[in-house]
C-alpha cells in the first residue's frame, strides 16, 4: 500500500511551503538538527525564571538570606527584577507564559521520542521532525530572553504599560507556537497510525495468503 511521505503531507496540511519548494526546504531545514546544548540552555532558563518568580513571592528578605548556591538566577538579575513595578512583576501572564514555555518543551521532546520509537518514519523524516522541534526551541529561547529583558529594570527604557503590552505579546506568541506544535504533532501521529495499520494489514494478508514455496 502506498505510504505518503511525511514531509509532503505535513507541508500540505500546515501550508508551510509550496510543494515545488519542499526539497529545497528539506535540505535547508536538515541543517537545523536538535542542538543538545541549546536545549539544556532553554531548560535552564525555564527553571531559573520559574524559581525566580517563586522567590519574588517569598519576599526580598528571603532572597538576601539564600546562599549563592541555593538558586541559579544571577544576583544582579534578581536585584533589578525587584525594582520593576509590582504591577509588572506580579502580572499573571508572566507565570502563564513560563508555564506555556515549559509545556511546549515537554510536549515536543515527548513527541520526538515517541516518533523515533514508533518505527514508522524514515531517517530523513525523523530529521525533518527534529528540525521543526529545534526551530520551535530556538524561538522559545528568544521569547524567554525577551521576557527576561522586559522584567529587568534598566535593561529596556519602557513605561509600565509598554512592559505589560510586551508581556501580552510574548504570551500570545508562545500560545500560538504551542498551538502549532500540537497541530503538527497531530498530523504526524495520524500518519504514524496510518502506516502502522498498513503494516498490520500486510502482515494479516501474508498470514491469510502465504506465498507458495
Amino acid at each position: 500500500m502506498r505510504q505518503f511521505p511525511l514531509l509532503i503531507l505535513l507541508l500540505l496540511s500546515l501550508n508551510l511551503a509550496a510543494p515545488q519548494r519542499s526539497l529545497a526546504q528539506a535540505e535547508e531545514i536538515q541543517q537545523l538538527l536538535l542542538n543538545a546544548e541549546k536545549l539544556r540552555q532553554l531548560k535552564s532558563i525555564l527553571s531559573d525564571m520559574k524559581q525566580g518568580y517563586d522567590i519574588l513571592h517569598r519576599g526580598y528578605g528571603t532572597v538576601r538570606d539564600i546562599s549563592e548556591g541555593s538558586f541559579s538566577l544571577h544576583h544582579a538579575f534578581l536585584e533589578s527584577l525587584l525594582e520593576v513595578s509590582p504591577a509588572v512583576r506580579q502580572y499573571r501572564r508572566v507565570a502563564e507564559t513560563i508555564a506555556l514555555q515549559q509545556r511546549l518543551v515537554q510536549e515536543y521532546r515527548s513527541a520526538h521520542r515517541r516518533f523515533r520509537e514508533a518505527g514508522t518514519f524514515t531517517p530523513g523524516e525523523l530529521a525533518y521532525l527534529a528540525s521543526v522541534y529545534d526551530q520551535l526551541g530556538e524561538e522559545s529561547l528568544r521569547h524567554l530572553e525577551e521576557l527576561a529583558l522586559v522584567l529587568t529594570a534598566g535593561e529596556l527604557r519602557m513605561a509600565e504599560a509598554e512592559r505589560l503590552a510586551a508581556i501580552d505579546r510574548l504570551y500570545e506568541a508562545t500560545a500560538d507556537k504551542l498551538g502549532f506544535l500540537r497541530h503538527f504533532n497531530q498530523q504526524a501521529t495520524r500518519l504514524a497510525l496510518l502506516r502502522a495499520r498498513e503494516q498490520n494489514d500486510l502482515q494479516t494478508l501474508r498470514l491469510l495468503f502465504p506465498s507458495n514455496p
